[in-house]
């Protein structure tokens, strides 16, 4: 049974970080892309980074190039968002989701995902 579980979420002051945490399990972790998406309230889900099977590609949206750093520890079965300078915009709630195809590259669309977790809720705020 595949389950992601989200966790690293919390109240930032603008200019601040949040590292996200997905642990996985269920399924053969380092050969799948992980995604991160986020939304808010009345907007649709968007992509936010992602990472292919075997580190194959990561991939970011234009909005969080240069401030967010995706990575995965294999040994923990943990894929890892590190969000740098953040700001009011990035609130929201964020979620992990795994590709179930075998090897592949990850892309940014949520129709490449399959299985989701809960969210973790990001506030940015003063």
């Amino acid at each position: 049974q595949v389950q992601l579980v989200e966790s690293g979420g919390g109240l930032v002051q603008p200019g601040g970080s949040l590292r996200l945490s997905c642990v996985a399990s269920g399924f053969t972790f380092d050969y799948h892309a992980i995604g991160w998406f986020r939304q808010v309230p009345g907007k649709e889900r968007e992509g936010v980074s992602c990472i292919g099977g075997r580190d194959v590609n990561t991939d970011y949206a234009d909005s969080t190039k240069g401030r967010f750093t995706i990575s995965r520890n294999n040994a923990k079965n943990t894929v890892f968002l590190q969000m740098n300078n953040l700001a009011p915009e990035d609130t929201a709630v964020y979620y992990c989701a795994l590709d179930r195809g075998y090897g592949s590259p990850c892309q940014l669309s949520i129709a490449g995902y399959d299985y989701w977790g809960q969210g973790t809720q990001v506030t940015v705020s003063s």
